[in-house]
């Protein structure tokens, strides 16, 4: 049995294994960024499914590395559908996945098919702003919301009630068109949750006609993280804020045999340098370290550097929030263009964007963050996936072009009075801590007036705070 830490495979950090091994039934490993939700119907985040991925399980899974339809295996439904085994309809619609019997969840409840059923409705309906649910619902309702005008559709309703069902054992969900990713998303999102466990905690009882008080929820309304109730190899034992780590112990009941690490400790430590002492006093078994430090991480005795590991492509990307919530928002100042903030629509103008844009020193992130090992794309798809492509980059670094811009921006305002604005990025992010200081030296050396902030909050203040709007410029990657 093993830990599954999807950022290791996902996101290709360093994972290092100390010579020295305090408990050998232990795993301590150290990272940044703290779990935002441990409710799989709302966490989008990594931090959050590294833990939920260990507490709790899918329909089906990847085996080994793989990536691919080819590469899923069967976890709580006995088979993976396909057509060739009939479990997949002629055409390609319909998916029944037979439930496997006998598997518990951690409180010693039996999974059924009305749990797997009730998992995929939650997932869903719950359907929170910014969260996961578009991804089961366009193939499965073919909408990417169950709202109009903000507010609920009943017609949503009843027809994802219609396309999710049970038959003799079986969850069936039928398609509202084919679509090729189906079973690959069912491998990460929709996890298996207890109905009984999830109304006990205050959530949605199951019924069409509750579905509206549950829809679109605030995190607080949901499972707190300090409760899970899971079918994985991995319980949730604590989830301890103040010291900024979560436990795990073993599910002796788990249905494939009981795991051989007997806990798992994961710490959020935000400092690089004390994770790496960390793992050279063996207080760690593995750490998080970006490609910026994997030449420190190779000087650590005993130690081994999992770099180029399989992963995906992906790309990092500098985004600007259209249209800023002002409300107590101190990443915007005063909220106006007078040198001591901007307004929440400072970056609808297309110059602002283009002279921050002429601002990013593109050539030293891939060289000097990413050590080499990165491309200029002029797009948000890396050319290595469907619909991705590779032209010549638009901007590059040019501190002329990027004042020529912020010149016009807002019909010459913007030069003249100046602007005082907040670059955000989460605590321990050194690569997203190190390409703000690289735009807050070349923007603040164009004008005087220019005032860039860098402020680092953590991760699930900086996840709330980007789906509230209140984050003026980010690194998303």
């Amino acid at each position: 049995m093993r830990m599954i830490l999807s950022c290791l495979l996902a996101l290709a950090p360093a994972g290092l294994a100390a010579e020295t091994i305090r408990n050998p039934d232990s795993f301590v490993y150290a990272t940044i960024g703290d779990p935002d939700s441990l409710d799989p119907a709302w966490a989008y985040d990594t931090a959050s499914h590294n833990i939920i991925s260990n507490v709790y399980e899918y329909l089906v899974a990847y085996k080994g590395s793989g990536l691919t339809v080819k590469d899923l295996m069967p976890m709580i439904a006995e088979k993976v559908p396909s057509k060739a085994n009939g479990l997949l309809s002629a055409d390609g619609l319909t998916y029944r996945f037979p439930i496997r019997k006998g598997v518990k969840f951690h409180d010693g409840a039996i999974l059924t098919p009305e749990d797997a059923r009730y998992s995929i409705l939650r997932f869903l309906l719950v359907d929170r702003d910014g969260g996961p649910a578009s991804l089961l619902l366009e193939p499965i309702i073919g909408a990417n919301s169950t709202r109009k005008g903000g507010k609920l559709d009943p017609a949503i309703v009843d027809r994802a009630f219609a396309a999710v069902t049970t038959d003799k054992g079986a969850l069936v969900i039928k398609l509202a068109r084919p679509f090729a990713p189906f079973l690959t998303i069912l491998a990460n999102f929709g996890a298996m949750t207890s109905k009984d466990f999830c109304v006990k905690n205050g959530q949605w009882d199951g019924r069409a006609a509750t579905v509206e008080k549950f829809n679109n929820p605030g995190r607080e309304t949901m499972i707190p993280n300090d409760k899970a109730d899971g079918t994985g190899a991995f319980k949730l034992e604590r989830f301890d804020k103040a010291n900024k780590q979560v436990v795990l112990t073993r599910h002796d009941g788990y249905w494939r045999a009981p795991a051989k690490l007997r806990q798992v400790v994961i710490k959020v430590v935000d400092d690089f340098n004390t994770r790496k002492l960390m793992l050279q006093a063996g207080d760690a078994d593995a750490v998080y370290g970006p490609q910026m430090y994997f030449p420190q991480l190779q000087g650590v005795p005993g130690a081994e550097v999992r770099d180029g590991l399989q992963n995906l492509e992906r790309s990092s990307i500098l985004m600007f929030t259209f249209k800023m919530s002002p409300t107590a928002n101190s990443n915007i100042g005063s909220g106006k263009l007078d040198g001591e903030g901007v307004p929440p629509d400072f970056f609808s103008d297309k110059d602002v964007r283009k002279a921050f844009a002429y601002s990013v020193d593109y050539d030293g992130y891939i060289k000097d963050i990413l050590r080499g090992k990165g491309r200029r794309t002029s797009g948000v798809i890396p050319a290595s996936l469907p619909g991705g492509s590779d032209p010549k980059p638009r901007f590059t670094l040019d501190p002329k072009k990027a004042e020529e811009h912020f010149r016009k921006a807002w019909g010459g305002k913007v030069w003249e009075k100046g602007f005082k604005v907040s670059f955000v990025f989460n605590t321990g992010s050194a690569p997203a801590q190190t390409i703000a200081q690289m735009i807050k030296k070349n923007v603040e050396a164009l004008n005087p007036k220019f005032k860039v902030d860098l402020r680092m909050i953590q991760w699930s203040t900086y996840l709330e705070q980007t789906q509230a709007n209140k984050i003026p410029l980010f690194l998303a990657a």
